[in-house]
C-alpha cells in the first residue's frame, strides 16, 4: 500500500468514525468468503456499517477524531480487525452473538458504546443488554402513560358510575310524582266535602 494509498484509507475509516455514537471491532478471522458474506449482508439488513481495516490505519484514524480518545481500544487491535458502526448500541453486539450459534466467531474485540469502552469478548453480553435509544423511549413512554392511564380510567369508572346512579336515581324521580299525583286528588276531595256541608 502506497502511502497515498494510506492517507485515503485512514480518511475513509475517520469520516466513518466521525460523529460515531457506536463503535465496536470485531475479530473475523476464521469466516470463510461465504459466511463472511452472509455476515456482512446481515449486518447491512440491521444498518450496520462493516469495514475490515488493518489495525495500524485504524489506530491512526481513531488518533486523529476530536473529542474521542480511542486509545483504551489500541490493544485489541492484533489480527483481522473488522471495524462496525452502528446507531443502535446493542445491534452489533446482537448480529455476533445471533452468529455466532454457528460459528465460533466473530469475536469481540472492543467496543465504544455511550461514551463507555468494553474491551473483550467477555463483554458482549453486556452489550446485548444495553437498550437502544428507542427502546429507552418506549419504556419512558410507557412509564409516562401508565398514570396518565390511571387517571383516564378513573375518570371514564366515575363518569360510568355517575351515569349509572343517574339512571338509577331517574325512575325514582319519576316515580315520585306519580305517587304524590293520586294523594293530590284526594286532598282536593277531602277539602270538597266539607265545603259541600
Amino acid at each position: 500500500m502506497t502511502k497515498d494509498q494510506k492517507v485515503v484509507a485512514i480518511q475513509e475509516i475517520k469520516d466513518l468514525l466521525q460523529d460515531a455514537k457506536v463503535v465496536y471491532v470485531a475479530d473475523l478471522d476464521g469466516l470463510n468468503a461465504a459466511k463472511s458474506s452472509e455476515f456482512r449482508r446481515q449486518a447491512f439488513k440491521q444498518n450496520i456499517k462493516v469495514k475490515v481495516v488493518k489495525n495500524t490505519l485504524l489506530q491512526k484514524a481513531m488518533e486523529q477524531i476530536d473529542g474521542v480518545n480511542f486509545s483504551e481500544m489500541f490493544e485489541t487491535f492484533k489480527g483481522n480487525s473488522a471495524l462496525m458502526i452502528a446507531e443502535t448500541a446493542n445491534a452489533p453486539a446482537k448480529l455476533i452473538k445471533d452468529f455466532r450459534k454457528k460459528e465460533e466467531k466473530p469475536a469481540l474485540k472492543s467496543a465504544f458504546v455511550q461514551e463507555t469502552f468494553y474491551v473483550g469478548d467477555n463483554n458482549l453480553d453486556t452489550l446485548v443488554s444495553i437498550k437502544s435509544r428507542e427502546e429507552m423511549i418506549g419504556e419512558i413512554i410507557g412509564l409516562l402513560q401508565s398514570p396518565i392511564q390511571r387517571v383516564v380510567s378513573a375518570l371514564q369508572n366515575k363518569s360510568e358510575t355517575a351515569e349509572a346512579s343517574t339512571e338509577e336515581a331517574a325512575p325514582a324521580v319519576e316515580e315520585a310524582p306519580a305517587a304524590e299525583a293520586p294523594e293530590v286528588p284526594a286532598a282536593e276531595s277531602t277539602d270538597e266535602t266539607p265545603a259541600a256541608e
